[in-house]
């Protein structure tokens, strides 16, 4: 087997040496190591192996918490210390900035991190009945279909990763347990909610077992029997909604289970405070949230006595960003419109009027259309929330380059801790 020393980190937290010329990503190593490896996938440019033997370890390896870590496609960072996680992801951050961009940030901005364990209250899971094993009820195993055999998952809140196994038992004993591939999980300040997407009807021995573990183990049970919208709630019928506070700026924040919302509410919380003090709204002042969502960011920014616009392509998010913002008080602050914003055009754009800042939160496929479509007329300052480094620096290169922005500030955020998942946050000044 081949012997390599990791170089660094690249996007999938995977080891980076070189054999004979060629770039070989190694799963499970960590930079300035020493391994053995074996290859599994070899392409003409580059390769890809894990590891096989660690010869010398890096002083910054830990042994993993989890003990589905490495089988589990979960977590893909468990064995380094989590500062050096933050580390890691900082780097990659201004390294895809340098590379991609040529720009670096006039401040790197202390990144933004939490608690490591327990942290995520969203979860898509899926459930598979196998012959060999039972009822599984989990995520993907690393680069395969197979759905990992999870008795425990210590990022999930701890009573909900206690749920696991009786999950398993649950299922098993359903009539359509071969009809039921998935559950989604959502944490709220009230309430715990378990969508289950089912593709027959449940009998009635099936629905009386699902009321009794939700009343056992206190958990709200919704089903899903189409798409997304067609989750309704089942069992209890009354009872709390699911909602996120956001105490600094006295929000309550209602979701649906099957809307999107942030996975770590701590880090939102913090990332939230980050984006208002680099936006700085002042009474008075006309901002644009794009990409807008349920108002994660529309309704703190309206709290500061802003004029707020939110702008979101889904028309579901953006009727309950109108009812978070009523039910908090500050319908009268903002306004939401539905919109396709990787269609925006210069048009488009003016057509919503001179903004003085502007935040944007998109996806992972960025913003380009938006960056492309500013004018003269252009927000004074820009906060962009980004969950793709590439996409940021294609962005922010357009930005800089050609719209005549100083790229004032950029750091991450660390919100999927032990993933690969780089969250970030840049501000963006006129010159």
């Amino acid at each position: 087997m081949p012997v390599g020393k990791i170089e660094s980190l690249d996007h999938d937290a995977r080891g980076v040496t070189r054999l004979e010329g060629k770039t070989v990503f190694v799963e499970g190593a960590l930079p300035g190591e020493t391994v053995e490896y074996a290859l599994f996938r070899e392409k003409p440019n580059y390769a890809v192996g894990e590891v096989s033997a660690v010869l010398r370890p890096s002083c910054a390896r830990v042994p993993p918490r989890c003990p589905h870590f490495g089988t589990c496609g979960g977590c893909s960072m468990q064995h380094l210390e989590p500062t050096a996680q933050v580390a890691a992801k900082q780097r990659l951050l201004e390294n895809n900035l340098w590379h991609l961009a040529r720009l670096k940030p006039e401040q790197v901005y202390n990144p933004i991190y939490g608690p490591t364990w327990g942290y995520r209250h969203r979860a898509r899971l899926t459930v598979r009945m196998v012959e060999s094993k039972g009822m599984l009820v989990g995520f993907h195993e690393k680069r395969s279909s197979y759905v990992a055999d999870l008795h425990t998952c210590p990022i999930l809140p701890a009573h909900v990763s206690d749920l696991l196994v009786p999950l398993r038992q649950l299922f098993v004993g359903l009539s359509i347990r071969d009809r039921l591939p998935q559950v989604e999980i959502a944490v709220g300040e009230k309430c715990t909610v378990m969508v289950l997407r089912i593709l027959e009807p449940l009998s009635g021995a099936d629905e009386k077992l699902l009321r009794a573990f939700a009343d056992e183990h206190g958990i709200v049970f919704f089903l899903q029997p189409k798409g997304p919208a067609s989750a309704y709630r089942f069992h209890p019928v009354d009872g709390p909604d699911l909602s996120y506070l956001l105490p600094e700026f006295g929000l309550e924040m209602r979701f649906s289970p099957t809307e999107f919302t942030q996975v770590n509410p701590g880090i939102n919380q913090m990332l939230i405070r980050r984006a208002m003090r680099l936006l700085d709204p002042q009474p008075g002042e006309r901002i644009a949230d794009l990409f807008c969502g349920l108002g994660n960011f529309t309704l703190p920014i309206a709290r500061s006595g802003a004029r707020v616009v939110g702008v979101e392509g889904l028309k579901e998010l953006t009727r309950r960003a109108e009812e978070n913002a009523a039910a908090n008080g500050l319908a009268a602050n903002v306004s939401f419109g539905v919109a396709n914003l990787f269609e925006c055009t210069p048009k488009s754009l003016g057509a919503l009027g001179h903004f003085d800042k502007m935040l944007i939160d998109p996806p992972r496929e960025g913003a380009v259309e938006v960056v492309k479509a500013l004018g003269e007329d252009s927000p004074g300052r820009i906060v962009y929330v980004s969950c793709n480094p590439s996409t940021l620096a294609r962005d922010a290169a357009i930005l800089v380059h050609q719209k005549g922005y100083r790229f004032s500030g950029a750091g991450i955020v660390n919100m999927f801790p032990h993933t690969s998942h780089v969250e970030s946050i840049a501000l963006f000044e006129k010159a």
